[in-house]
Parts: C-alpha cells; structure tokens; sequence
C-alpha cells in the first residue's frame, strides 16, 4: 500500500560551509520503516542550498566554497540588497546557481545513494542560522 509521510529537519549552521546530515535522513528512514519510494528534500530557505557531494575527502567541501567565494564575491558593488550585510545578496546569488530541492530514491529501506555520497545544506551566510529542510516520502 502506498504511504505518505512527512517530516521537517532543523539543522544549525555555525558559518558558511557544508553541513552533511545524511545521518539524520537515514535515521527517519528507518525509524518509519520505508522500503521503496521517493524522497523529496525541500530547503525552506534563499538564502542556503541542498546538494549532494562527496563525504570521503574534506578538501571536496573547501574546493566548492573556495570556488564560489571567487565566483560570488561578498560585497560585491553590483549588488544592491545589502539589507543584512555584504554576505546577503552573494548568498542569494549562490542559491540561485545551485538547488533548494533534491529528489532521492530509496530501495530496499535505503537512500540509493552512490559509495561515497551525502546529502548536504550548504550555507552560504557568515552568520550561524538555524535551517529547515522539509521531508516528503512517497512510497511503501
């Protein structure tokens, strides 16, 4: 019988960086018994993104931020909204590019995640913030 079920994460974020919480969705995976189906991962937020990375090799994680901080630089003077300091526009250029959703099958109880995947909140603000990620699975 197909089932519906729906959960939200709060995940608190220190500074800018990735944030993997794999763990955290394996467990609610578990803990309601899913076997097969789809998982929807929705960020409510625009000023951060979801993806999926490598979670072998930390240098992965500093490459990717090292790359958009020379792509999207804070403070940059085309932007104007600066209402909460010169990281705000910058994080919401780098949401743009990236994604707040992602879609992830789950078979046989678990993510069909690849070897050396995780699923990440990227914050792209300087300051700590506390982030929901809203759950959806639809399956059995």
């Amino acid at each position: 019988m197909l089932r519906q079920s729906f959960h939200e994460l709060v995940l608190a974020t220190r500074s800018r960086g990735l944030y993997e919480f794999t763990g955290e969705v394996e467990t609610w995976i578990a803990e309601n018994k899913f076997r097969d189906g789809l998982l929807t991962l929705h960020l409510r937020h625009t000023s951060a993104s979801l993806l999926i990375q490598e979670n072998a090799d930390p240098d992965v994680r500093r490459d990717l931020d090292a790359f958009f901080a020379r792509l999207v630089r804070d403070g940059d003077p085309l932007f104007v909204h600066t209402a909460e300091g010169d990281d705000d526009m910058a994080a919401h250029v780098r949401t743009a590019l990236t994604a707040v959703n992602l879609s992830i099958p789950v078979h046989g109880g678990r993510l069909a995640l690849g070897t050396w995947q995780g699923i990440y909140l990227w914050e792209h603000r300087t300051r700590p913030h506390s982030r929901r990620v809203a759950l959806h699975f639809v399956g059995e």
